[in-house]
């Protein structure tokens, strides 16, 4: 519920669609056609956006097929049908993801130690250097080069040496945090909790109330970590994949 007088948040998908877009998007039939351009299943898959039919399934299907994209759906609450229809024509759920959020206030507080977390833009040569040895490379960049709003990435370090980074962006009052990354060599050493803290603190600065991010559902030390930050669960959704052989 909003107090009275308050601004509603902006919906997920919104501030997801916003801080990590895709390179375009068109509007074919029911269907939202995103061209990813490599960037990942977020900005590539097909969302259902007016009544559909079970023929028009072929159409979103030639569609991705024509960007040199596999056939992939994001299903939401509301696709239940869709979900099912693509069941039955053989496609696999893929990356059941859970989205978390919490107020950037609670997780200010306390704040990283001096000299361990750096907010900047553009990203330092190690932050790419971190992030392509985490299977980030150039085409998810560009994701980032794309969004368009506030942003930043955030550098982490530990021992004096670099050790993870994150991307962040701005949409409204929400900040959203994407391609965390934590070096193996860093990890279990508080780097990620100092990216989030980091996070929130930028996004503080930036007139952001909220801080929201999104993780497979199979990540449960990902998962642990932002529930003991405090952060909450608020949605989720799956992938709907083309099998193997289809075309």
């Amino acid at each position: 519920m909003t107090a009275a007088g308050a601004v509603p948040l902006p919906p997920l998908a919104e501030v997801m669609e916003a801080t990590w877009p895709p390179a375009a998007r068109r509007r074919q039939g029911p269907w939202c056609i995103r061209d990813g351009q490599g960037g990942g299943k977020r900005v590539s898959a097909a969302t259902a956006e007016a009544e559909w039919r079970d023929e028009d399934i072929a159409g979103a299907e030639q569609a991705m097929w024509a960007l040199n994209q596999p056939a992939l759906f994001l299903i939401r609450d509301q696709d239940a049908m869709l979900d099912q229809a693509l069941q039955s024509r053989g496609y696999r759920i893929v990356d059941p993801v859970i989205a978390y959020q919490a107020p950037v206030a609670g997780l200010c507080d306390p704040a990283p130690g001096p000299m361990t977390s750096f907010a900047h833009w553009p990203p330092l040569a190690v932050c790419a250097d971190l992030w392509a040895e985490g299977g980030i490379g150039p085409e998810r960049r560009a994701v980032m080069d794309r969004a368009a709003g506030p942003k930043c990435a955030i550098l982490a370090r530990t021992d004096d040496r670099p050790a993870g980074c994150a991307f962040v962006a701005l949409h409204g009052r929400v900040a959203m945090l994407h391609a965390l990354e934590v070096s193996p060599r860093a990890r279990r050493q508080g780097s990620a909790k100092n990216l989030l803290r980091a996070a929130a603190i930028w996004a503080q600065a930036q007139g952001a109330d909220t801080l929201s991010l999104v993780v497979t559902r199979a990540n449960a030390a990902a998962r642990a970590l932002y529930v003991g930050l405090g952060m909450q669960e608020a949605g989720h959704y799956h992938y709907r994949q083309e099998a193997p052989g289809t075309r």
